[in-house]
Parts: C-alpha cells; structure tokens; sequence
C-alpha cells in the first residue's frame, strides 16, 4: 500500500497512540493493534456493501474507534467523512439540522457513530440513512480484510469549518491528501522517534490531517487528548512535552492564551521543554503579543521561540499551504492594519499568489485575495455545495481562491482575515479581525472574550462587538479602540453570555451567522450596558 495506508503493510508494535482517559491515565495502542481493528472495520464496512466511490460518515469521539474507522474506510475504498459530534452541552437543534446538511451534502452509504451518541441514530433514521454503531459494527465476527482496493479516488470528504457561511463538503483525493502528509513531513523533518501530542478535534483539517494522519504515517508516537480533555486539564497537556518528551504539535491562538491563564507557572517546575521543536500556530488570526508572551512563559524551560511556527491553511487544500521554517524564527510586518505575524512560506509544492477585485496579481506589500495552486489542492465542493453561493472561498479551475486577505513579502505569506468579514469604508476594506484586535488590547481581555462582527443596517456599516462576561473597565476601553481602528464606523456593544458566541469546529467566530442573528434581532444584550441605548438595526 501507499500514501496514508503505507504504514499498515508493517505496523510497529512498540510505537502507537495513547488516548487520555477520563481518570488522567493514558490508555496505548499499538500500531500493529489499530492495524487490526483498521482491517475488521475495513472487512465489515465491505459486508455492508461499503465500495469504492462511497463515503463513509463518521461521528466518533476521540479514540481507537475513530481511528479504526477512519483507516478502515480508506483501506475499503471509500471517502471517510469525519463529522463533529454534538458538543455536550451544546445546542441539541441547532446540531441536528447541522447533521442534516452533512447527509444531504454527502449522501453517504453509511454512518459510523459513538454508541453513546442515540441523537446521530435518531437523525440518521428520519433522513433515510443506515446508521451503525461502532461497537455493533464490529459485533457478531472477527473478519480481516486480506486484500488492499484498487482505488484512485477519494481519501476524505472534510467539510469546512463554516466561519463565513454553512459547512460545505470538500473531496480529498488520495493523491492530494498524500501531498500534504509528505509536505508535513519534510516541513517538520519528522521521523519515526518524533512523538506528536494534540489535543484538537479529529474531526477538523488541522486535527485530521496535521495531528493524526501525519503521525500515523510517519510510525511516530502520538499523545491524543480530546478538546474538553484540554479546556479542563491543559497542564495535562504540556506534560506530554515537559514530561513524556512530545515534540511536535499545532493549535489555534487561543491554545496559547488559555495555556498561559490556566496554567500557574509553578505548575511548570521539573519540565523540561528543550526537545520540543515545532508548535505550529494557526487557524486564526495570530496576534504577535501573544506569541511572545507563550515564548517567555515556556522559556524558563528550555522552549525556544524559534520553535513557534506560524502557518496558513484551509481545508481546500487539504490543510497546509505555507509554515514558517524550522529553526527560523517567526516575523512581523507592519501596515496600515497594524502589526501581523508572518505566516512563512509555501510548502509542499504550493504556489501562493495575491490578486486584486479584477483577479491581477498585485505586487509584494499590496493587500489582496489569497489563490493558492499546487498538489495538494482538493478536487472540488460536493455536487451540493458547488454553487459557490455559500462561502467567498472558491476552488476555481485548480485555484483556491481563498477569500482571504493578506499580502506577501520576499515570498512568505501576512494574513488579515477573511474577506466576508469586511465593509468597505472609503474605499478602504476594513476587516473585523483589525477591529477586534484594537478593542482586546485595548482592555486586555483574554482571548475569545471580545468578538467584532461587521457588516451593514442599511445603507450604513456598523460595528458590534460582543462581549462575554466583561470586567467594569472593558465596555469603555473596547468600543473607543474599535471606533477608531474602524475609522469612525458606529459601534454597538453587546453583552452576552458564556456560549453565546458561535464558533465553528476549529474556534474561529462564525461572524456572518452571527450577523444575520443580529439584524433578525437574536443577539441582545444579557445586561445593561452602561455605554448608551444600542442602535435599532
């Protein structure tokens, strides 16, 4: 076999994947046992009719289950189609018309679900679609797959994360997703003695692909905690470096925020961080005070800000485009925006330009939409998602264009934000990620306590910033920063409360859902908010 499967002709039996368990221990998995349970899955999706050109959904949990399932789908010829579970206490309807558009999007054979999760049963059932259990698939036999397919197609149907607009589903093919897994690999040199610890969903590009598919391939050890594994217990996690010697491993910025917040520094005392090499950065805006301030918190311990790895990606292609280099060190740039950290150069073959409205590419330091080309890019949206009316990315002739903006500098690549999170203000294109920025280091609020949407009430842009539990002293300093970052554009505040903010699978704020809640007249104030009545959208 090759590409992603290649490591299930010979499975190590010393290395493999250790799981947190609820009660703080770590359960281990072999390679060579999830090559087992990979081929008892692949052999029982093929005695339910599973083939090439299928897709397989699954709804699982971190843990072997997924594993085995994700492999198992590839290694019988479909598309594995990972889905989000339902958030324990999130919105249950909400969630369930999410499902509903994952079905309709991706017509799957079958879907793989958490026995503990009956809502995916229930959902499955009025939608049309044979639903399994993965406890249950397995029961009944000890078949093994003895024969690898002979398919070409796709590796993975991942949907996208839905920041600026509905979750729309991307095909991976096999060739692409090994691009990327190879890509990863010569970025960060790995090999098979680098363990990897993550704590992100593994249902999501960054989790899938950068934290899970890339390990395995490599035959590296892998710590996988669980995202509420991490939100209740991030010390647990460091301990993976400090402690268990991880030395790669990638999140989002607000990871690093809530690091530093939850964790006292005297928690940190025997640590030793000197082997960990790369702690990619991404998904969202980066804002380079926090880097340096998770450089001089983890410093003391031998982590060295070298190995902070800013990084550009999306699921359109497949996750990875550009990774500042090992052993470089990260890089700022400074523009009318403000100061913006370097995300590095392309890798894996990629070919990053930035263009104007009329699709010209503009020079090094102009502001443009981000097109990226390059192996790695996917084969297209689902047929129900190629519209293009759902999202401002656009996969176009074997172009991504992104509907990101940014600029590039001697060849490296400065991110913005997301164009459909913009007004336009005099001809000048203001982003919500510039006005957030402003207000949360105005007040110094932690990160994800202040979210900027921006849009329209008719003819008039404004600014609403919501505001998540905020001390007596941010209202004030917040909405100030914000109206001068947005050039006089009206700002609106609105306290609400923990949960209010929408967010997708990876963090980032669903700002145009959010939007449209606003304008129907969703998003209120929880209490008073002393800065004057709100305006009537």
């Amino acid at each position: 076999m090759t590409g992603p499967l290649a490591w299930l002709d010979r499975p190590d039996e010393r290395r493999g994947i250790r799981f947190a368990e609820p009660d703080g221990s770590w359960r281990f998995w072999s390679y060579a046992e999830l090559a087992d349970l990979v081929r008892r899955y692949a052999a029982a999706l093929r005695d339910t009719g599973v083939g090439a050109g299928d897709v397989v959904s699954i709804v699982e949990t971190t843990g072997p289950r997924f594993v085995g399932l994700l492999f198992g789908s590839m290694l019988a010829g479909a598309a594995a189609s990972p889905v989000a579970p339902p958030p324990p206490f999130g919105d249950r309807e909400r969630w369930t018309e999410h499902l509903h558009g994952v079905l309709r999007a991706s017509t799957p054979r079958l879907v793989v679900h958490d026995p503990a999760l009956p809502l995916v049963a229930e959902v499955c059932a009025g939608a049309g679609v044979p639903a399994y259990d993965g406890e249950g698939l397995l029961a009944g036999g000890d078949n093994r797959w003895a024969a690898a397919p002979t398919s070409d197609g796709l590796a993975l149907v991942q949907f996208t994360s839905g920041s600026s607009g509905r979750v729309r589903g991307v095909r991976v093919p096999r060739p692409a997703l090994a691009a990327t897994v190879a890509g990863i690999q010569g970025w960060l040199r790995m090999t098979p003695d680098d363990p990897t610890a993550s704590w992100l969903p593994v249902h999501h590009d960054m989790g899938l692909v950068g934290c899970l598919l890339a390990p395995v391939a490599t035959g590296s050890d892998l710590w996988l905690m669980s995202p509420g594994d991490f939100v209740r217990r991030p010390l647990r996690y460091l301990e993976c470096f400090g402690r268990h010697g991880a030395r790669l491993t990638a999140m989002p910025a607000f990871g690093l925020d809530h690091i530093i917040r939850r964790v006292p520094r005297r928690a940190l005392t025997g640590m030793d961080f000197s082997a960990w090499r790369a702690v990619i950065v991404g998904a969202e805006r980066i804002q380079p005070t926090l880097l340096t301030e998770f450089a001089r918190f983890a410093a003391p311990h031998g982590l060295r800000r070298e190995a902070l790895l800013p990084a550009y990606g999306l699921a359109e292609a497949t996750l990875s485009v550009t990774g500042v280099p090992l052993d470089t060190g990260w890089r700022t740039a400074t523009v009318e925006q403000g100061e913006v950290v370097g995300c590095g150069r392309p890798l894996a073959g990629a070919q990053v330009t930035v263009v104007d409205d009329d699709g010209r590419i503009v020079e090094d330091g102009t502001v443009g939409e981000i097109v990226v080309r390059g192996p790695s890019v996917a084969a297209g949206y689902l047929p129900a998602n190629s519209d293009g009316t759902a999202s401002v990315t656009r996969l176009i002739d074997g172009e991504v264009h992104t509907g990101d903006a940014g600029f590039l500098v001697d060849g490296e690549l400065f991110v913005l934000g997301r164009l459909g999170d913009g007004v336009k203000v005099r001809g000048r294109m203001l982003l919500a990620e510039d006005v957030e920025a402003a207000a949360v280091s105005a007040c110094g609020a932690p990160v994800g306590r202040i979210t900027a949407l921006l849009g329209q009430v008719g003819d008039a842009p404004r600014v609403v910033l919501l505001l998540v539990r905020p001390e007596p002293d941010w209202l004030t300093a917040a909405c100030a920063a914000a109206e001068v970052a947005a050039e006089g554009v009206p700002v609106e505040a609105v306290v609400v409360p923990a949960g209010a903010v929408a967010r997708t699978s990876s963090g980032k704020p669903r700002r145009r859902l959010m939007w449209q809640d606003y304008l129907a007249g969703r998003l209120r104030s929880a209490e008073p908010v002393p800065a004057g009545p709100p305006a009537t959208p």
